[in-house]
């Protein structure tokens, strides 16, 4: 029986990729590099930025890509002002409470923006955890976030779906056994099913969604995500 819901914040919960995407092309620029939105999706769109920097600027000291990164993400907020959740989300929140289930927040976004989005966006009280991976966490595509996230919430993996649009992050949440439905705001919803969800939608308005949502009250999550 379906107990707790797991989201991913950006690109599942908001559409930050194209503000990330014009941050991330203004910064390179400083560097000589040119990037397109194929590139940003291959080598940038859901990793942790140690590993972003690292893969495209080897160069780099430590400390230098510690003030890359830190200047990047300022940019982004400085750019993210007036942030909406993708369509559908705010129901789907209140249909969580409703039912009782529970809710966290399982990202690879820095603290700073995770708190300026949450505080953006309006929905600061609305999950009962929030797991930062990158803080003492191993990053996504590694299962280590959702695995804290079902112990903080004190719950099964065959007993919650997560949410996410990445390819990482796809296969973190299924790392860690946990049924994913895919949200194709930033990649091709038959790209995210091949990697492993199994189920791909625009936005939280899908009827596929809150058809599979309400039969999985009374059914089970896992016997469904494996069919």
């Amino acid at each position: 029986m379906l107990t707790a819901i797991l989201f991913d914040l950006d690109g599942t919960i908001v559409n930050t990729d194209p503000i990330h995407y014009i941050a991330w092309r203004e910064m390179l620029k400083n560097y000589r590099i040119e990037i397109d939105e194929n590139f940003y999706k291959s080598r940038i769109s859901g990793r942790l930025n140690p590993a972003i920097i690292k893969d495209i600027l080897p160069q780099l000291s430590p400390e230098d890509g510690v003030k890359l990164a830190e200047e990047k993400e300022a940019l982004f907020r400085e750019f993210a002002p007036d942030l909406q959740p993708l369509a559908g989300f705010s129901q789907l929140i209140e249909w969580t409470k409703i039912h009782q289930l529970k809710r966290a927040l399982v990202t690879n976004a820095p603290r700073l923006n995770v708190e300026f989005m949450l505080e953006v966006l309006g929905i600061k009280e609305a999950f009962h955890t929030v797991v930062i991976a990158g803080e003492d966490i191993a990053g996504k595509p590694d299962p280590a976030p959702y695995q804290v996230a079902l112990n903080n919430l004190g719950i099964q993996a065959t007993d919650a779906i997560a949410l996410e649009d990445s390819p990482s992050g796809i296969r973190s949440a299924i790392g860690a056994g946990i049924g994913t439905i895919g949200i194709a705001s930033t990649h091709n919803g038959q790209v995210l099913q091949e990697i492993g969800a199994f189920m791909a939608i625009p936005d939280f308005t899908d009827l596929q969604l809150w058809t599979l949502l309400n039969s999985l009250i009374d059914e089970d999550v896992n016997a469904i995500a494996q069919a």
